[in-house]
């Protein structure tokens, strides 16, 4: 089943209707970290570790993601190992440096919370067609290297 498209939109009504979406989920994340017991950037560190997989992900490359200090990102880590998100591991090349893993018990209660979510996204594209997927997936692709181009412009000045 396609979905039915609104009326043609301006960029500037498609914007105001991107603001919505992000505010909404903003504060859904902030919500998510609350009943996870974690901090809105704790969460999003912890999220980076998640999407690494198996591969150990370092604390510099975390706070470059993150978008905060390697001082901060030690703060983050703290909160997350006591409660029990992830464990610290030397790294083999370096032992000065610290890798980080997910605790697999953790990843499991972090993809309950958002699977429930995830299924009505996964529901919502799939009233649209393929190629109109593919068009929303690459205008987000787009959109979010744009954003973090200008984030990273934006902390220049």
């Amino acid at each position: 089943m396609e979905g039915t498209l609104r009326p043609a939109a301006s960029p500037a009504e498609a914007i105001s209707a991107m603001d919505r979406l992000i505010a909404t989920s903003m504060v859904g994340q902030q919500e998510f970290a609350r009943n996870l017991g974690l901090g809105a950037t704790d969460l999003i560190c912890f999220a980076y570790v998640l999407e690494a997989g198996h591969t150990p992900v370092s604390a510099g490359d975390l706070a470059v993601r993150a978008q905060v200090t390697t001082g901060a990102v030690t703060g983050i880590l703290n909160r997350l190992e006591r409660g029990g998100f992830v464990t610290r591991q030397p790294d083999p090349a370096d032992r000065r440096r610290v890798r980080v893993v997910a605790v697999p018990d953790a990843a499991d209660r972090v993809r309950a919370v958002y699977e429930p979510y995830y299924g009505r996204l996964a529901a919502l594209f799939a009233q649209y067609s393929p190629q109109e997927v593919a068009v929303l997936a690459d205008w987000f692709h787009r959109a979010g290297e744009l954003a973090a181009a200008y984030l990273g412009e934006s902390r220049e000045t």
